[in-house]
């Protein structure tokens, strides 16, 4: 069973950061493509940032990239999610999940965290 646990949201200020962990066991975190996703109120899932952990290869959406990094630490089998200069419209709950393909789409994501929620003010 695969399971991701996510934590490390909160409240900011614009221009502010935070970091996002998604802790799981070895083998998802070798076997699948890591990815972090979000969904804004009343909007549609999107992808922020997805990564092969095995490779390396990092994917991110055009709209965080520079301001958001995708890293890994091996030896705890988390994934993380740097986030500076966040933007209001950075608001939103943040899933960290696990596919099949990399990057794929978000239907090649089978497998979900709870999710952490994520607030940025004006």
């Amino acid at each position: 069973q695969v399971q991701l646990v996510e934590s490390g949201g909160g409240s900011v200020q614009a221009g502010g950061s935070l970091r996002l962990s998604c802790a799981t066991s070895a083998y998802t975190y070798s076997r699948y493509c890591m990815g972090w996703f979000r969904q804004a109120p009343g909007r549609e899932r999107e992808a922020v940032a997805r990564t092969f952990t095995s490779s390396g290869s990092v994917y991110y959406a055009a709209s965080v990239e520079g301001r958001f990094t995708i890293s890994q630490d091996n030896a705890k089998n988390t994934l993380y999610l740097q986030m500076d200069t966040l933007k209001p419209e950075d608001t939103g709950m943040y899933y960290c999940a696990a596919g099949n393909r990399c990057p794929g789409t978000i239907s090649d994501y089978n497998h979900w965290g709870q999710g952490t929620q994520v607030t940025v003010s004006s």
